[in-house]
């Protein structure tokens, strides 16, 4: 019997209808491409009855990933057992695990021709891995089905999971991503549930288990952080050896999320991109439009032909 989830009144979705939402600029429309790739890539994640973050977390990037026959699978479910006030992702009780999700995402990696697949996850509290056996199990399954095909993993924190990286030490993955989302004065009111330290702690502790294995992190912004907090981030993901950062514009889901604060024009992302690179970061992804697996497989060779 799963233990139950106790969720605070912290935890639930609040109603932010109160506050009045800014009007979307112009470098923030999204163009719709629909096309027989987009269609095909439909049909195969229908078809193996998978999820992926680009429809649940409401991505705008959805349109152009999919006719490139890009999809960031989203295993364990599409309930997670914490509620931050950003994410368009449900939250309750999950689901038991399905047993056959390592072979129904193998398989649709290979029907895709994926040469780099992104695999992320719901929180699961639940579990006593914290979800960590599945994606050893869909990491597996990947490379046996498509051995050359290269593997990234956004994980949760696996909080109070102390057995998760030691089941993932020997898993055949390139990227290990953990995103901070947001800086360490917002971590309250945008991710409650999680912990700044936390989440740094887990970028390290990989490094040490896989040195040979990239590290990635993102923030959002417009949440109301200011530029210097923006930049204490930076500085704390080079002091735990993160390599790889991404830079995006938050993007309200709901008029039930956590309201966007301001909308930052290109020029503001170039500059974050220029000081990252500046302070030491490997590879540095920043736009508005910028999202953890948005052009994952252009960044990796990027990175690879860093390293040559």
């Amino acid at each position: 019997m799963q233990p139950k989830i106790k969720l605070s009144k912290s935890l639930l979705r609040r109603n932010y209808n109160t506050i009045r939402g800014l009007k979307k600029p112009s470098w923030l429309k999204v163009k719709i491409t629909n096309s027989n790739n987009t269609q095909f890539t439909k049909n195969i994640i229908t078809q193996n009855n998978l999820k992926t973050v680009c429809e649940e977390a409401a991505c705008p990037n959805i349109h152009e990933c999919w006719s490139k026959n890009h999809a960031t699978f989203m295993i364990l479910g599409d309930t997670c057992t914490r509620s931050c006030s950003f994410c368009n992702v449900q939250t309750g009780m999950p689901n038991e695990v399905d047993i056959f999700e390592p072979l129904k995402v193998a398989n649709a990696v290979k029907k895709l021709g994926l040469k780099h697949v992104v695999i992320t996850s719901v929180d699961r509290d639940d579990l006593s891995d914290g979800g960590a056996s599945q994606f050893y199990k869909v990491i597996s399954s990947i490379k046996k089905k498509s051995p050359s095909t290269t593997i990234e993993i956004l994980t949760p924190d696996f909080y109070k999971k102390n057995n998760a990286l030691d089941i993932l030490k020997d898993a055949s993955f390139d990227i290990f991503n953990h995103n901070m989302e947001t800086v360490r004065r917002l971590y309250w009111d945008v991710r409650p549930g999680a912990n700044f330290e936390r989440s740094l702690n887990l970028l390290k502790s990989v490094k040490q288990h896989k040195k040979d294995v990239f590290t990635k992190s993102g923030i959002m912004i417009g949440l109301g952080e200011t530029f210097e907090e923006i930049l204490i981030v930076m500085d704390d993901l080079l002091e735990n050896n993160v390599d790889f950062l991404t830079v995006g514009q938050y993007m309200r889901p709901t008029k039930f999320h956590y309201p966007v604060h301001k909308y930052h024009n290109p020029s503001y992302f170039k500059k974050l991109e220029n000081i990252a690179y500046s302070k030491g970061f490997k590879l540095v992804s920043a736009s508005p439009f910028t999202r953890s697996s948005f052009h994952a497989d252009e960044d990796f060779k990027k990175l690879k032909n860093l390293v040559a």
